[in-house]
């Protein structure tokens, strides 16, 4: 097993006995993690636990995800997805368009409906995007004159008219999102959306989080003080 600091060792340890397998063994659980998205099928061939086990496991791993809190600026994309029908949730989801840099910094809020409406849109901008941005979005109601409630220099394509240029990075992101959930989880329940989310935009956004196992374990994993 490769070398790794005390307290890691240790924090390992004691889950891997927890879980009644080898450190080793469970450092090779917390390899699905990495960029593969290796799905909770492969990781219990992967480590012979069983599927209630594995699931357990990936709430735990991203319950202890630190938080993500993006603050998007100069060039974004906004768009909104909806999840688990009529009664089911909606999805606010943007990316900073960086061209130089890539554009990895995700944003993402969750409505506990399926009907957005204009103030709801509002304060994402308030809360994810700096003031001053130009703004790309679609021509949907809830953000026409968005520009009169935060400062930021708004333009939309119209989808009934075939345009797609200024939303097309963040409507395919919305894609890469439900396969990832196919691959990873292969379904989500309504009620494990926000963690599940959270988790794809954290992977994106901070993908060296999940390049070594180690790396997680240090800045997720932290042993409980004890007088």
């Amino acid at each position: 097993m490769p070398e790794m600091p005390n307290q890691v060792f240790f924090t390992v340890s004691y889950l891997a006995i927890q879980l009644k397998i080898t450190p080793a063994t469970f450092l090779a659980y917390l390899m699905v993690l990495d960029n593969t998205n290796t799905g909770k099928r492969q990781a219990v061939s992967l480590t012979r636990l069983s599927e209630p086990t594995i699931r357990l496991w990936y709430e735990e791993f991203r319950n202890h995800l630190p938080e993500n809190k993006e603050v998007l600026e100069k060039l974004v994309q906004l768009d909104e997805a909806y999840f688990g029908g009529k009664k089911g949730r909606t999805l606010f989801m943007a990316k900073e368009i960086n061209n130089e840099y890539g554009g990895r910094k995700l944003a993402y809020s969750i409505l506990p409906h399926a009907n957005p409406v204009r103030e709801e849109a509002w304060a994402f901008l308030q809360e994810y995007v700096m003031p001053e941005s130009l703004l790309h979005t679609d021509g949907a109601k809830i953000y026409r004159g968005i520009d009169k409630w935060w400062p930021v220099e708004h333009q939309y394509d119209i989808h009934k008219k075939f345009e797609f240029e200024l939303t097309s990075e963040i409507e395919g992101m919305f894609g890469v999102l439900r396969t990832f959930i196919r691959r990873m989880y292969h379904h989500v329940t309504i009620d494990k959306l926000p963690e599940v989310v959270g988790e794809f935009c954290y992977r994106f956004s901070h993908p060296e989080m999940f390049e070594n196992p180690l790396y997680y374990l240090e800045i997720s994993l932290r042993l409980v003080p004890t007088a």
